[in-house]
């Protein structure tokens, strides 16, 4: 389904577009004197200049050097919430909020962009380096492990008309989500529209293209299950151990 933004008239989007530039003018200004600062003394100056420009910084929130903020008020930081080298967390717009639950761990060189719709990520969950996540809605769950170099990507360009520059025709958001208690590998791509349901692992470098059942193993491009986790499907492996 397409997204449709309500029409606005010229001198407000303006408006709207002076007012959000002198906001990331002066966020700017803030962030960038204290992204490299050095050891302790840098995390504890950038927790105590970086709180009142976020939406929420929890407690013991750890935030190292080299680390990019855009859109400070739509970022919520909850507590332990561990933010490595050169991460880059952009909110592009005030619709669109990035969601870090407690002790969520952002590994080297993350790029989390916020555009259409809210970022949300649980509870100690871990996102290895490297990773995309962009779009519209993504919503990970908690305790879930996501190895480097993965992509998730909640939008798709439509590309029906062919005397339109594709990056001029509109853009679709359905939206991802993964359950808690799921493991991508390294690699793995995640297109729009897509859950991927509890207790999933697919396999370094899938492309899941279609919904994944709750407790499965899938692998391959497009992604396909070749086995269940599911208690069920544990005890009949059992009892064939049992009876060979």
């Amino acid at each position: 389904m397409l997204s449709e933004q309500p029409y606005l008239p010229p001198t407000s989007n303006k408006v709207k577009a002076a007012v959000s530039q002198l906001i990331r003018a002066g966020e700017t200004a803030v962030f960038a004197p204290l992204e490299w600062f050095p050891l302790s003394a840098g995390k504890c100056l950038r927790r105590l200049m970086y709180r009142p420009m976020f939406g929420r910084l929890g407690r013991f929130v750890s935030i190292q050097p080299g680390v990019a903020f855009v859109g400070g008020k739509q970022i919520h930081l909850d507590n332990h919430v561990q933010l490595s080298r050169s991460v880059c967390l952009r909110s592009m717009n005030h619709r669109s909020n990035i969601y870090l639950a407690e002790s969520v761990s952002i590994d080297r060189g993350v790029d989390i962009k916020a555009s259409y719709h809210d970022i949300e990520i649980g509870k100690h969950t871990y996102i290895g380096p490297y990773t995309c996540l962009s779009g519209g809605s993504i919503k990970i769950g908690d305790n879930c492990l996501i190895a480097s170099h993965s992509s998730i990507y909640a939008n798709n360009h439509t590309f029906s008309d062919p005397n339109i520059n594709i990056r001029e025709q509109k853009s679709s958001f359905k939206g991802i989500v993964i359950e808690e208690d799921c493991w991508l590998g390294t690699g793995v791509r995640v297109v729009d529209g897509v859950t991927i349901g509890k207790g999933s692992v697919i396999g370094a470098g899938a492309v899941v293209t279609k919904s994944i059942p709750a407790y499965s193993v899938a692998v391959g491009v497009p992604a396909k299950v070749i086995a269940s986790r599911d208690s069920q499907q544990k005890n009949i492996y059992t009892d064939q151990r049992k009876a060979s």
